[in-house]
């Protein structure tokens, strides 16, 4: 029988990840393109794990006194998402179809590696969801049944994560045609404009 913490923790994780956000988005088109699919999948997943950590070790407390660091990294998380917004609205009206995932297969890995961190890294939403409201919950816990909230929370961003990704590699030929992929570029750009702005309103 699973403890129940780790199926609270797999839970709660699971219900703020699955929320369509800039990360997931990133992670939907990168599936799609069938582009270093395990490379961006391992990162996210990795990242909320070390996270999801970092709130059960109190971690949160101390964020909430930590304003100016907030700012600084809210402030670069719009930079970027409002660069990689106006990009997609940029593809979304240019004659476009699914790209040759195996074009540049090697000369862009380090690129998307760098973008799967900064999705994470530099989005305050993420260190919302992982950092504070999975740890200060965690934190009711006491001794080993922690480490298992920890846990079930930690599996809960690996299954995401890696069903997202694979999943949507599975899904790649239903967006061959050019209006499809368009309209996936415009979602992304909407979500990540929309995303400046939550970030905006969050920093200041």
């Amino acid at each position: 029988m699973i403890p129940s913490p780790i199926l609270r923790g797999f839970g709660l994780g699971l219900s703020l990840i699955v929320a369509i956000g800039a990360q997931n988005a990133f992670v939907l088109k990168q599936g799609l393109q069938k582009k270093h699919v395990l490379l961006v999948a391992v990162i996210c997943a990795v990242s909320d794990i070390l996270l999801i950590a970092a709130g059960l070790g109190g971690m949160g407390l101390l964020i909430e006194d930590m304003q100016v660091w907030v700012q600084a990294a809210g402030f670069a998380g719009i930079a970027f998402f409002v660069f990689y917004g106006i990009r997609s609205l940029w593809s979304a009206f240019k004659d476009q179809s699914l790209p040759n995932s195996g074009e540049d297969a090697v000369a862009d890995w380090a690129d998307s590696a760098v973008k799967a961190l900064a999705f994470t890294w530099l989005n305050p939403h993420v260190y919302l969801d992982t950092v504070v409201l999975i740890g200060g919950i965690g934190l009711q816990f006491e001794g080993p049944n922690r480490l298992l909230f920890g846990v079930g929370a930690g599996l809960a961003s690996i299954v995401w994560f890696f069903s997202l990704a694979y999943g949507a590699a599975r899904l790649s030929p239903l967006f061959a045609k050019a209006n499809t992929w368009r309209g996936l570029n415009l979602m992304i750009a909407v979500i990540m404009l929309w995303g400046a702005f939550w970030m905006l309103d969050f920093v200041t």
